[in-house]
């Protein structure tokens, strides 16, 4: 069951959350959803929803970067080195210095 309160109701009898599975709050005046209570026995299952949801979301991002940027696989020779070896080394096998 839902139902929609104004904020001072809320304030006035808390009591309401225990009787609902979720609370919408809302200004009176301006109509405007101010939150949302959820009752604990679904609580869990929101936030694994919104944990997965942040997750996706990131793992978008992360591949709209990747995109532009490519994926940059480094030479098993040339791992562990500091950036100054790796330059020197690519220098000597395109210029043989």
């Amino acid at each position: 069951m839902t139902t929609i309160v104004g904020i001072r109701d809320l304030v006035r009898n808390s009591s309401i959350l225990d009787m609902y599975d979720y609370v919408e709050v809302e200004d009176k005046r301006t109509k405007k959803l101010k939150g949302l209570f959820i009752s604990p026995k679904y609580a869990d299952e929101f936030i694994k929803y919104i944990e997965e949801k942040k997750a996706k979301q990131k793992q978008q991002k992360i591949d709209e970067i990747e995109k532009f940027a490519g994926n940059i696989e480094i030479e098993t020779k040339f791992k562990n080195l500091p950036y100054k070896k790796i330059k020197s080394e690519i220098l000597k096998e395109k210029y043989g210095r």
